[in-house]
C-alpha cells in the first residue's frame, strides 16, 4: 500500500546522528519517522493480485527484543508470502527473499549524549529461515537460558525459534511441540501455573482456506474482503512448559479449548488482582473472552460476568488488538480494543474485583475513532508526565468508498493516531503530535513500543500491510525525568514477565506497570518498564510483586538511568 510521505533513501550501512535532550519548542512534533536513516529497509509483501483473498488483509507484525543481550532494542519484522500461482508480482523477486527479518541494533552512545543509530540486516547469519505467510510474533524465554527466544504465528505452520545465544538461532518447534498449523494471529508467553517457566498461548483466526474462498462484496457491489463470520471461527491453543524444554497441549484440559472464537489479540493481566496471570482475548465479530485462572491448571471465561464480552450496548465487535494498563492511575489494569470503523475503539475501565465498564465515550476516546479500523494498539507515557497515553495503528480492511471515488489504487491507507492523557479519566486526540508521521496514510497492522535509542522515552515500530515498516523516534519525551527498569529472575536472567511494579514519586503519587512483551496486535514489545516523572526532582520506593507472589522493595536513589533489578532466589525447602 502506498504511503503520503516519502522519506529519503539510505543503504543499510547508514547511520542517524541525533544529539541529546534540549529545551522543547513551542509546537514541536514529539516523533520523526526514521526508518530509512538508520537502514530499516523492511517492505512487507501480502501477495494480494485482486482476488480479495481474506488473509491478505490481516498481517503482519513486528518486535522490539534485545536478542543478543547487548542493551539495546533490536527488530524483528514478519513477512508474508507468494499465495497463488501465475507470474510474479512486485516484491516477490525482489532481494532479500521472502523471508521474516531480524535486524540487529548497532547503537552507539557519545560521552555528550549523542547518539548513532544503526540497524543492520542479520537474517542470514542468525540462520532464521521463516518463509510462511507472516502473521505475529511473540518474545520470551521458554527454556530459561537467559536468551530471548522468537515464536512467529502464520496462516499455516508456525515456527519456535531458539536463541542459541551466539546470534543465532535453531528451529525447535517439532522438538518443543508447539506446531500449530492453524490461522494463528497472535501469541503471548506467560507463566499460568506460576512454576518458574514460560507457557504458550496462541490465538487462532477462522477456517479460511485458498481452496474455499468465498467471493463477497461492499455495499456497492464490488468485489470485497470478506468479514470472519463468512467463515467458522477456531478454537485457541493453550501450550504448558514442561520445564524440560518441550511443551505439552493443554486447550481442552484448562477449559480453553473447548469453545471457538475468531481470535487475534491477546494480553496476560491480573484480572482480579489475586496474583495469578489471567488472559483477555479480542475476538472478531463476535464476543470477546476474559480467561480468569483458577489456579489448578483451568480457567473460566469471565467476560459477560465482568462486563467485557460486549460493547455497553451488548454488541460484538471486531475486536483486533488489545492493551492492557492503568491509564486512570487507581492501582488496577484497564483494557482498551481496537476495532473496525464504524464501532470505535473500546475501553474497558477496571472498577475493581474484576469488573469492568465501557468508558470509551467517557474518556474521549470513542468518537475519535468512528472512522478508524485500528489494528495495533498500546498504552505509553510517551510525554513521560507519569499518564499513559495511548496508540493506535489503523487500516481499513475493506475498501473505503470515499478513496474509490477519488481512483485510488489501493483504498484501504488511514493516518494513525496518538491520545495523550489528560488525568481524571480524559484522553484528548493528540495526533498532530506525530508531525510528519501524521501524514503517513498507510495499511497499518502492527504497533511495538519500547526505548528504541536508550534515551529514556518511548519510540514506536509500525508495520504497514503491503507496505513499509516505519520507526518513530521521540524527540521530546526525555525532557521530562524517567526511570527505566528491567526485572531479571536470579538464577536464569530471564525477563520476569508480569512482575506488577509500582513507583512512588517526589510528589507522593504512584505509577504502576506491568512487565510484559505481548499485546497490541500480532507484535512483541520491550520487556523494560519506563516510568515518566515530570519535572520531579526525586523518586521515592520501587515495589515489585513477582510473579511467584512475593514483594520486593528498594529505593532506586537516582533518576534518568536504565536499571536492572533481580528478585530474590527461592528459599531452600526443608528436608
Amino acid at each position: 500500500m502506498r504511503g503520503l510521505l516519502r522519506a529519503p533513501c539510505f543503504s543499510t550501512a547508514a547511520a542517524l546522528i541525533v544529539s541529546g535532550p534540549m529545551a522543547a519548542a513551542a509546537g514541536e512534533a514529539a516523533f520523526s519517522e526514521i526508518a530509512l536513516q538508520v537502514g530499516l529497509d523492511f517492505q512487507h509483501f501480502n501477495g494480494a493480485k485482486g482476488e480479495y483473498y481474506f488473509v491478505e488483509v490481516s498481517g503482519a507484525g513486528g518486535a522490539f527484543l534485545d536478542y543478543d543481550n547487548d542493551g539495546d532494542l533490536d527488530i524483528y519484522l514478519v513477512q508474508g508470502a507468494r499465495l497463488a500461482s501465475g507470474p510474479p508480482v512486485d516484491g516477490e523477486t525482489s532481494a532479500p527473499p521472502l523471508v521474516d527479518r531480524l535486524y540487529r541494533n548497532d547503537l552507539e552512545i557519545s560521552a555528550d549524549g549523542s547518539r548513532e543509530l544503526r540497524l543492520v540486516d542479520v537474517t542470514l547469519a542468525s540462520g532464521i529461515r521463516a518463509t510462511g505467510y507472516g502473521m505475529g510474533v511473540a518474545t520470551g524465554d521458554y527454556n530459561n537460558d537467559g536468551w530471548l527466544d522468537i515464536y512467529v504465528t502464520n496462516y499455516g505452520a508456525n515456527q519456535m525459534w531458539s536463541n542459541n545465544g551466539d546470534g543465532t538461532f535453531t528451529d525447535v518447534t517439532v522438538e518443543t511441540g508447539t506446531e500449530d498449523s492453524r490461522w494463528s494471529i497472535s501469541a503471548t508467553f506467560f507463566d499460568y501455573d506460576r512454576d518458574g517457566w514460560l507457557d504458550l498461548y496462541v490465538t487462532n483466526y477462522t477456517d479460511y482456506a485458498l481452496a474455499s474462498h468465498k467471493p463477497c462484496r461492499s455495499y456497492t457491489g464490488a468485489l470485497d474482503y470478506c468479514g470472519p463470520l463468512a467463515y467458522n471461527p477456531q478454537p485457541d491453543r493453550l501450550f504448558h512448559n514442561r520445564g524440560d524444554g518441550s511443551y505439552d497441549v493443554v486447550s481442552a484440559a484448562s477449559g480453553i479449548g473447548l469453545v471457538a472464537g475468531s481470535g487475534m489479540g491477546v494480553v496476560s493481566l491480573d484480572v482480579n488482582g489475586d496474583d495469578w496471570p489471567d488472559l483477555y482475548v479480542a475476538n472478531d465479530g463476535m464476543e470477546n473472552w476474559m480467561w480468569v485462572n483458577d489456579r489448578d491448571g483451568t480457567f473460566t471465561n469471565q467476560a459477560l460476568l465482568g462486563g467485557t464480552a460486549f460493547n455497553d450496548q451488548g454488541h460484538p465487535e471486531a475486536g483486533m488488538g488489545i492493551a492492557a494498563g492503568d491509564f486512570d492511575g487507581d492501582g488496577d489494569e484497564d483494557l482498551i480494543v481496537s476495532h473496525l470503523n464504524r464501532e470505535t475503539n473500546t475501553l474497558f475501565e477496571n472498577v475493581g474485583d474484576g469488573f469492568f465498564e465501557d468508558s470509551s465515550l467517557a474518556t474521549g476516546v470513542g468518537l475519535p475513532s468512528w472512522e478508524f479500523t485500528g489494528f495495533g494498539i498500546a498504552w505509553i507515557d510517551y510525554d513521560n508526565d507519569g499518564w499513559l497515553d495511548l496508540a493506535v495503528a489503523n487500516g481499513a480492511v475493506k475498501r473505503l468508498e470515499t478513496l474509490v471515488l477519488r481512483g485510488d489504487d489501493s483504498p484501504f491507507h488511514q493516518t494513525n493516531q496518538l491520545f495523550r492523557n489528560l488525568g481524571k479519566g480524559r484522553l484528548y486526540d493528540a495526533s498532530e503530535d506525530l508531525g510528519d508521521a501524521r501524514l503517513l496514510s498507510e495499511m497499518s497492522r502492527g504497533l511495538a513500543v519500547g526505548d528504541f535509542d536508550n534515551d529514556g522515552d518511548i519510540d514506536f515500530l509500525i508495520t504497514n500491510d503491503g507496505g513499509p515498516a516505519r520507526l518513530l523516534r521521540n524527540e521530546v519525551g526525555n525532557r521530562r525525568n524517567w526511570l527505566g527498569v528491567r526485572f531479571l529472575d536470579a538464577t536464569t536472567r530471564r525477563p520476569l514477565l508480569g512482575t506488577w511494579v509500582e513507583l512512588e514519586t517526589a510528589s507522593g503519587e504512584s505509577l504502576r506497570r506491568r512487565v510484559r512483551t505481548a499485546g497490541s496486535y500480532a507484535s512483541a514489545r520491550d520487556d523494560r518498564v519506563l516510568f515518566g516523572l515530570g519535572t520531579s526532582g526525586s523518586v521515592g520506593r520501587l515495589r515489585a510483586r513477582w510473579p511467584s507472589g512475593r514483594q520486593s522493595v528498594w529505593d532506586p536513589g537516582v533518576r534518568n538511568r536504565y536499571l536492572i533489578f533481580v528478585a530474590p532466589r527461592p528459599e531452600p525447602t526443608a528436608p
